[in-house]
């Protein structure tokens, strides 16, 4: 089978098994969405821009699982911080994810939907930062009760079945990272892994997911692996094992 066939049937599938699963789930989903407005106060739904295949940047949507006042807890929260950097860069947000640089009297900002910083503050942050995130809290007390169980169940992923349709997204693929983590990973032994689509579920997620130390340079090399060799068969045995895989024993 060549390249193209495989593209095609890879889409197709990704259609039939997005438009059946969200007929199949709609019960769970607007359970979950009841369930999160009466948990807290805030949006269902929470979206922010990722990087996909080629570089292809995409609205990626969530479930909420965190309060909507998440930023404000963050300062009584430093002596938790898994990481422990010294000086913080106030900038905080939701889900752990870039946005843009913007410009204010010629000094360059680093923006998010709520917060900004100083780029220079940011990049130093970020050379510090072993982990691929700002902040990282065993036991966060910013998320939510209902945002705990639905993200130790992957339920919060679910709305992403909608990027599928709209193909943003395959069912089994690379995650589509943030735009700052995306941006540590284009040099050359590392931006292969963007040739590869970007999907629900993986091969570093079946097999690295839910481990408290996560080592971000084998997740890079899990995905250039997906990436150069990811044919439908292996989408299937990742398809298999992801069940399993989605449920975390451990809360990290």
């Amino acid at each position: 089978m060549n390249k193209r066939s495989t593209l095609i049937i890879k889409r197709a599938f990704d259609i039939a098994f997005a438009g059946i699963l969200i007929l199949l789930i709609s019960p769970i989903l607007i359970l979950v969405s009841i369930a999160i407005r009466l948990d807290s106060r805030g949006p269902i739904f929470y979206y922010s821009y990722r990087v996909g295949q080629n570089y292809k940047i995409f609205k990626f949507y969530k479930f909420r699982s965190m309060r909507t006042d998440a930023d404000k807890l963050v300062e009584n929260m430093k002596h938790l911080n898994q990481y422990e950097i010294e000086d913080q860069v106030e900038l905080q947000e939701y889900e752990l994810d870039r946005h843009a640089i913007a410009y204010y009297a010629n000094d360059p900002m680093m923006i998010t939907d709520e917060k900004y910083a100083d780029v220079n503050r940011f990049e130093d942050h970020k050379s510090k930062d072993n982990a691929n995130s700002f902040v990282k809290f065993k036991n966060d007390p910013r998320i939510t009760r209902i945002g705990r169980f639905i993200r130790n169940t992957s339920i919060d992923e679910l709305p992403q079945l909608f990027n599928i349709l709209k193909g943003d997204m395959s069912v089994v693929g690379n995650r589509p990272l943030p735009l700052y983590e995306a941006e540590k990973l284009t040099t050359d032994e590392r931006v292969g892994r963007f040739l590869g689509p970007a999907g629900l579920t993986g091969l570093w997620q079946v097999t690295e997911r839910g481990k408290d130390n996560v080592d971000p340079e084998n997740r890079v090399k899990l995905d250039i692996e997906y990436a150069q060799n990811h044919s439908l068969w292996m989408d299937l045995k990742i398809l298999v094992k992801t069940p399993i895989a989605a449920l975390q024993h451990q809360n990290v």
